[in-house]
């Protein structure tokens, strides 16, 4: 069999085209091959190849995709594949590929999960292979149709009477042959001219065409065609316009439900019950805070739902303990009842109560059943399918327990994954063993319950969105198994803002996405989507900066200020020459300390910290002493000492590590980065004025120049290998300081970006308008970093006062407090705007009526992100049930639902 490809595509010096194919064969194994094509023009590339199969070993199908590499065979681009061009093999036939580079679909949003959830569409899946009749001479049409409904199909008709001569009549139906491609392969033995043809939507009821393609005809030339060859029309897109598509849903955290049957916190029973609610009001989305168990000291602590020790494990508070069976004498049920009531009576979830005592159940449930449902076909086959995580993840929890910390560096002879050394531990210790057992036991029964609830949902036309952290806990499962995949010596976070001057340092190790330039953490991310697929139509991704750039803290740092980008690209000395700046390493690299800087720093401490902290150099200079040089010792040495006098001193001594003008490059010896927001520091302040003009030229090209099209580059192909393939719908989290860049990348990437009103994104505007948002964006009033709109109504009455005049269009003074009806406008507003999903937190929502709307206002708030101890709490005081049985109140959410047609 020859394989013939062609490809038009604009290269530059330096690059060329692939394409690489691969081989499935008869016994389930697979080759793959990477060949260069060939080009005249740089315009057209071509490459010629052919495939023979043996009696032994039998080729059943082949599939082939094209990519842009540079010299050194590094992949630069990888055309769109979700849908794989993929034939069978016939040793018989050639084949010839005429193709188009495919980028993602405009249409790529109607092909995701959840816009087949919430249209209740099944998937066509067809036979993937392409097995359709082949010919002497054939055409095999193929095309990408999202756009068609429920009830259509797919037809070609055109100038030839093989293709029917434009009789609306004779129209040729297609078939479905997966992911929303279909297929059809027409005889042309006698077909000697070339022809002209169109495709059409067919209304399968009625067997009639109802939609004619756009734009001008195609054309297919058979007459070069021999015996025995395949011309394969591949790799274009329906034309024909598609709907627009919109939904509304509500933002939960699943730990705020509430219903008479839950523990304390909510569960996937509650979820269960939630759906029902969604479905009354029209609803056709739920966004989920992320479920991954995030367990280290069983405190206040591990409520952080992004603090997490996997990205594959469910959090066990979120299990349905009235769905193990738990059987107990009546002493113990009322007991049990008991708690249950006081853990409900709480205006908010008890994290410490909650578990404690419902562990307490679910540990029993396991001791009555556990055993024995170990040993059945369905827990095992769960076991085996999922060892790659769930293995580690229960040693993790196992040595946690034994240890009493989760803190692997203390786990002695196991502070370093050792597999072999586990299975032994687990063979030869009983408590490891139990609680080995057990983690494994909890973990079958979340999934289990999970899939219940995502199945229930489905069945309803609703989809559930999921939330992908940034990163995983500093001590986790993860890191612990996989340390190659983290810079685990850094802290991620964010530089200091105009709403935070300290910025935020969030603690966990970023990714490294250095080495084999990132495949390693890439596939592990693509094998966190596909688990999360098993539950999710659609997935945010928490912080969708950071596949450009992350803001990286050195450990030896505690202020962000000392942090830098990565990747990044940092000056040489010769670089920072050149914008004219006289720089010497050790006057710019090292804290810049003189008697003025002391004196203003420490006041009448300033002789004590001379004689006791630093050393005194010439020229009137100092440094400090080396047990003090960085912002790590001087808190280890200040650790306890609370009183005002220490604090002082230790904040002074801080701020003196963070007076320098570069900061040295950790990766790259030689290299530095002007230290972030320095314009305020003594060490700014003295240089000459041609040394200030040019360091403000080199600071505001790396932070705002240099690297646009680095992270450009960069963030595309991260996207690509980690979200290219996924069916669920990706909603990014861009707010807050973005790279020029971001924006064209997620349009590229048809990823939805997040719209806040009160958090524009042209600057200069204090309000954003809800008319200029994209159609490939999430509009929400408020997220869960922020105050609920209740709240946020409240917290600055002049900023409430300009909103009220200004976005509202409201003459007068703007009440006090946020009144139901102009909740309901600014809900209404957000509705009917263009944005395709509509998400409203569960409490803007109750925000509409009067008797969801009494609660304190401060109970309302989920997450504060300037408090580093805030205790993630929230639980909605209506039960699920009472929302149901509100009738008036559902009656208006789903009137205004569907009137701004999202129904």
């Amino acid at each position: 069999m020859l394989l013939k490809f062609s490809v038009h595509y604009s290269t530059e010096w330096g690059q060329s085209m692939h394409v690489a194919i691969t081989y499935h064969y008869n016994d389930g194994r697979r080759r793959d091959y990477d060949f260069c094509m060939s080009t005249a023009d740089g315009q057209l590339w071509t490459f010629e190849t052919s495939a023979l199969d043996s009696r032994k070993h039998v080729i059943v199908s082949f599939e082939y995709v094209y990519q842009l590499e540079d010299s050194d065979g590094r992949v630069l681009r990888r055309e769109w594949n979700r849908v794989p061009r993929r034939f069978r093999f016939h040793s018989a036939m050639d084949f010839i590929f005429p193709d188009q580079w495919r980028d993602i679909p405009l249409q790529s949003h109607l092909m995701s999960d959840l816009c087949r959830v919430c249209d209740r569409r099944e998937a066509h899946e067809g036979d993937v292979s392409g097995s359709m009749p082949l010919f002497r001479r054939t055409i095999i049409f193929r095309v990408l149709a999202p756009q068609l409904a429920k009830g259509q199909a797919l037809a070609v008709i055109g100038s030839h009477p093989s293709l029917g001569s434009w009789n609306p009549m004779m129209f040729l139906k297609m078939y479905p042959s997966g992911e929303d491609e279909w297929t059809f392969s027409l005889n042309v033995d006698n077909v000697r001219e070339a022809v002209e043809y169109k495709y059409v939507v067919v209304d399968e009821s009625e067997n009639r065409i109802i939609k004619w393609e756009e734009g001008d005809n195609r054309h297919a030339d058979s007459t070069q065609l021999r015996d025995g060859q395949v011309l394969v029309l591949s790799g274009e897109n329906l034309r024909v316009r598609e709907r627009t598509w919109k939904a509304a849903g509500v933002v939960v955290p699943l730990f705020s439900l509430r219903t008479e049957k839950s523990f304390g916190v909510g569960d996937f029973g509650d979820l269960h019950r939630f759906v029902d609610y969604a479905a009354v009001t029209g609803m056709r989305v739920i966004q989920l805070l992320p479920l991954f168990d995030t367990t280290t000291t069983h405190t206040w602590s591990d409520s952080h739902p992004y603090n997490c020790i996997s990205l594959h494990a469910l959090h066990p508070h979120y299990l349905d303990i009235g769905q193990l069976g738990l059987e107990t004498d009546e002493a113990g049920m009322t007991a049990f009842n008991r708690q249950r009531r006081e853990l409900n009576a709480l205006e908010y979830s008890d994290y410490e109560a909650v578990d404690r005592l419902k562990l307490r159940y679910i540990y029993a449930a396991f001791r009555q059943k556990g055993r024995d449902e170990m040993a059945t076909d369905e827990l095992k086959k769960f076991m085996n399918d999922n060892r790659f995580w769930l293995f580690p993840y229960a040693c993790f929890c196992a040595l946690r327990e034994r240890f009493n910390t989760a803190r692997t560096s203390d786990w002695c002879e196991f502070s370093i994954y050792d597999e072999q050394k586990l299975t032994e531990a687990y063979r030869a210790d009983k408590q490891f063993r139990d609680v080995f057992d057990f983690t494994c036991y909890v973990q079958y029964h979340l999934h289990v319950q999970f899939v219940a609830v995502a199945d229930y949902a489905h069945s309803k036309g609703i989809a559930l969105c999921g939330d992908l952290p940034v990163g995983l806990y500093r001590d986790s499962a993860v890191t612990w198994q996989h340390p190659e995949l983290f810079h685990l010596n850094m802290r991620l976070g964010n530089p200091p803002s105009a709403s935070e001057p300290h910025g935020q340092d969030w603690g966990m190790p970023p990714f490294d996405w250095y080495p084999d330039d990132g495949r390693q953490v890439a596939e592990y991310l693509k094998d966190v989507l596909g688990h999360m697929n098993l539950y999710f139509d659609a997935v945010r991704v928490d912080h969708v900066v950071s596949f450009f750039r992350t803001w990286e803290i050195p450990e030896q740092n505690v202020w962000t200020v000392l942090g830098h980008f990565s990747p990044s690209l940092p000056f040489t000395e010769k670089d920072i020459r050149g914008y004219g700046f006289d720089f010497h390493k050790d006057i710019c690299t090292l804290p810049f300390i003189n008697d003025a800087v002391v004196s203003q720093f420490f006041g009448i401490h300033a002789d004590y910290v001379r004689g006791n902290f630093l050393n005194a150099e010439a020229y009137h200079l100092y440094t400090l002493k080396p047990e003090y040089d960085t912002q790590k010792k001087i808190k280890q040495h200040f650790d306890g000492r609370n009183d005002e006098n220490s604090q002082w001193i230790r904040d002074g001594l801080m701020h003196l590590c963070a007076n320098v003008l570069f900061v040295k490059d950790p990766y790259r010896k030689g290299m530095y980065y002007p230290r972030f927001g320095v314009f305020d520091e003594p060490v700014y302040k003295v240089l000459s004025h041609d040394d200030k003009e040019a360091f403000v030229r080199l600071y505001n090209d790396f932070y705002f120049e240099r690297h646009n099209s680095y992270w450009e580059s960069m963030a595309r192909k991260k996207l690509n290998a980690v979200f290219g393939d996924t069916k669920m719908l990706v909603c990014a989290e861009d707010l807050g300081l973005m790279p020029a860049c971001v924006q064209g990348v997620l349009e590229q990437m048809r990823m939805l970006s997040l719209e806040v009103q009160s958090m524009p994104k042209q600057r200069g505007d204090e309000f954003a308008h809800l008319e200029s948002y994209p159609y490939c964006s999430v509009a929400v009033p408020t997220t869960h970093d922020m105050a609920p709109l209740r709240l946020w109504w409240e917290e600055n009455m002049e900023r409430t006062q300009r909103f009220w005049n200004t976005l509202l269009q409201k003459d007068g003074r703007a009440p006090r407090h946020l009144p139901p009806m102009i909740a309901e406008e600014i809900v209404a507003r957000h509705l009917y705007c263009p944005s395709m999903l509509c998400m409203m937190s569960i409490q803007d929502w109750m925000a509409m009526d009067y008797n969801f709307s009494n609660e304190d206002v401060f109970s309302l708030r989920i997450n504060a992100p300037y408090d580093a101890f805030n205790k993630w709490k929230y639980r909605m005081k209506p039960t699920v049930d009472e929302l149901i049985n509100a009738d008036q109140f559902n009656n208006k959410i789903k009137t205004m639902i569907t009137r701004s047609f999202r129904a």
